[in-house]
């Protein structure tokens, strides 16, 4: 009778073969994200990359025959031509009012809800119903309902009061693509902000209560440093989607007097003009505006995250 020995090694082979490798198992837990991540790809990368491709090239719709390869020149025109520059300042000017109005309305906002009150579950439901509207409906309500000088809220109003009746959208076109835009955006703001303003120590609020602080030393060496984090995220946030923001403008004011933005120019240059290869250029420009501003908004989130890990 023979004893049959087992070296290490040979344990350590068994053990190989009969037990998946780690990147095997890797594998095997992403495997049901691949479609996922094939279904992405394929709706927004590859239309990116043909986009891409597109804008080096002078390419007119009506003229597909005569397209040739132009390198940068889309992108020159782009930066440019008096026009195209007009709606890059356009985009930023509106943009800007866009997102610090909005701040500060919704950080108003948010101290309101901050406080208990009556009815507050019922208010806070309320204040945040418009940003749930869809863009274009939000739009057409500030068109006909409240801009419209003949039956438009704003001047029944001013009627009542003996005011004049002035036509809103001639007279201020880029105000009122702002005001609407407004409106919807201070929802989210305010929900951002509130969940700030509770998230803040109870202790350390009540310590500077006792050590004699009012209300606007608390708000102005605690809330807002507090907060800082929050405006930044929101800032950012809302960037993003004015910055590609189409709906208000081509609803209100379709682009004219002097309220054309880069995504509407960019509309323009592709569904009237014909001209693929500079609309694609614009696009682009776009895109990598938004990607700069969302990597930012990231890196916010993710310092959030990390402040509440280190708080818990």
């Amino acid at each position: 009778m023979t004893a049959t020995t087992t070296t290490p090694l040979a344990t350590a082979t068994v053990l190989a073969i009969r037990q998946p490798s780690a990147r095997l198992r890797a594998w095997a837990t992403r495997a049901p994200l691949l479609p996922a991540l094939v279904f992405m790809i394929a709706v927004t990368q590859l239309p990116f990359v043909a986009t891409l491709v597109i804008s080096f090239f002078d390419w007119n719709a009506l003229y597909p025959k005569a397209r040739r390869f132009t390198g940068l020149d889309n992108y020159r025109q782009v930066l440019t031509d008096a026009g195209l520059r007009h709606s890059v300042w356009t985009t930023v000017l509106l943009t800007a009012a866009v997102v610090l109005v909005s701040l500060v309305l919704g950080l108003a906002l948010a101290l309101l809800l901050d406080v208990r009150f009556r009815g507050r579950g019922v208010v806070r439901t309320l204040l945040i119903a418009p940003f749930l509207i869809v863009p274009v409906a939000a739009a057409l309500l500030w068109k006909h309902v409240l801009y419209n000088p003949e039956y438009g809220l704003l001047n029944g109003l001013l009627h009542y009061v003996g005011g004049p009746q002035p036509d809103w959208i001639s007279n201020t076109p880029l105000l009122a693509v702002e005001a609407s835009l407004v409106w919807q955006w201070t929802p989210f703001m305010m929900l951002i902000l509130l969940a700030g303003l509770q998230s803040r120590d109870p202790e350390q609020m009540e310590a500077a209560r006792v050590d004699g602080a009012n209300d606007w030393q608390v708000f102005r060496h605690l809330t807002l440093p507090h907060l800082r984090r929050y405006l930044e995220l929101g800032a950012l946030l809302g960037s993003i989607y004015i910055v590609q923001n189409f709906d208000a403008v081509f609803t209100i004011t379709s682009g004219g007097l002097g309220t054309a933005n880069l995504p509407y120019t960019v509309y323009q240059s592709f569904y009237q003009a014909h001209e693929n290869g500079l609309a694609s250029a614009a696009g682009v420009l776009v895109v990598i505006g938004s990607i700069l501003i969302a990597t930012l908004a990231l890196r916010v989130v993710s310092s959030l995250f990390r402040e509440e890990v280190a708080r818990s």
